[in-house]
């Protein structure tokens, strides 16, 4: 939830569609393209929705006593995922910061993203639960490398870690989804029991 209004604050600064805000200064060259634009503004204000309908996805309780809310969610997650965030940040990719070797994690963390989330939603409808969730966590996982990024860059300034701001920036685009992806991986082997205890394996015969 702190994500998600964390999120939310910062985004606020760009409901004015001026080019001259925050990030956006450090985008001049390519503001101009209507692609990136379009690209851009999805992927900040749709952010929280998928932060938020991503979360629900992990409580037990709303699965358990409200599985159409868990349902629900899951389908408006997988669509956002799909049609907006990921597709926009994949163009966005192509434009990051920090040269060839930020825009190429950026590009594989968008297509990781949509992969498992698709992946994710094709588990669902076969009804094989156990690779739905595992699918879902490494979707999640780099869901929040939106946040994780953020929490980089602020250790290294807050640590004042002398390094180049495009070393920086490029330093930071890689472990803001590839350690989420390490301990999503650690918790689908080993601190997510409840998994292999609460669904088949593969869905029942009929």
């Amino acid at each position: 939830m702190y994500g998600s209004w964390l999120m939310l604050l910062l985004s606020l600064p760009y409901t004015s569609l001026k080019p001259h805000v925050d990030f956006l200064m450090t985008k001049q060259l390519v503001y101009h393209l209507r692609l990136w634009r379009v690209s851009f503004y999805t992927h900040v204000f749709i952010s929280i929705l998928v932060l938020l309908t991503g979360l629900l996805q992990f409580s037990w309780y709303l699965l358990k006593k409200y599985p159409g809310v868990h349902r629900t969610s899951g389908k408006i997650y997988v669509l956002i995922v799909l049609l907006f965030s990921g597709p926009s940040g994949l163009i966005m990719g192509f434009y990051a910061n920090g040269g060839l070797p930020a825009r190429i994690s950026f590009v594989i963390l968008a297509t990781l993203w949509i992969v498992f989330t698709y992946m994710g939603w094709r588990y669902a409808l076969q009804r094989n639960w156990q690779k739905h969730a595992a699918m879902l966590i490494r979707s999640y996982a780099l869901t929040l490398s939106a946040l994780t990024l953020r929490f980089y860059a602020f250790l290294i300034a807050f640590f004042h870690i002398p390094i180049h701001p495009v070393n920086r920036y490029i330093l930071i685009s890689w472990l803001s989804w590839t350690l989420n992806l390490l301990i999503a991986e650690a918790i689908i082997k080993w601190g997510f029991g409840k998994i292999n205890r609460s669904f088949p394996a593969k869905p029942a015969a009929v």
